[in-house]
This record gives structure tokens, sequence and C-alpha cells, in this order.
């Protein structure tokens, strides 16, 4: 898998979002190079198992989808003597 590489933007969005954490729960100002290395770190050290958490909840929803279709086309299936039923 390759990493993960967020825009320009993006990163600059995430970082704030690590600032204002800071300083709204834990009641403490974090500079900008801290918050870009905290960022760096979190998404190195432990974006992996929320990535593979996102894409296991996609593949049961995807499984879970096609189970769906299947159960509505075995519906609308008109029996025969070569069908199953």
């Amino acid at each position: 898998m390759a990493t993960v590489e967020f825009t320009t933007q993006e990163k600059s969005v995430l970082v704030e979002k690590v600032k204002t954490y800071f300083h709204d729960e834990l009641d403490q100002d974090i500079g900008q190079f801290d918050a870009e290395f905290l960022l760096d770190f979190m998404s190195k050290e432990i974006g992996a198992y929320h990535y593979n958490k996102g894409l296991k909840d996609a593949q049961e929803g995807f499984a879970s989808r096609v189970d769906n279709i299947m159960d509505a086309i075995y519906e609308l299936e008109i029996p025969t003597e070569f069908s199953g039923r």
C-alpha cells in the first residue's frame, strides 16, 4: 500500500484541527511545526489502522448490498424445472 498523501490545503486544514484540539481540549498552544510533526507521526503510525478499518467497513457495506441485490434477483426468478426451487 502506498502512503496516504494529503494536498497542501488538506494538510493545512488538518494541522489547524490539531492546533485547535490542543488549545480547546488540553489548554495548550502548539506551534505550526509541532502540529505538523504530530500529524505526520499520527498518519504514519496510526493512520493505517483507520485506513484498514475504513476498507473493512466499505467491504462489509458492499457485501451487504450485493446480498440484497442477489436476494432481489432470486425473488424475480420464475420457477421452472431447471431452477433450483
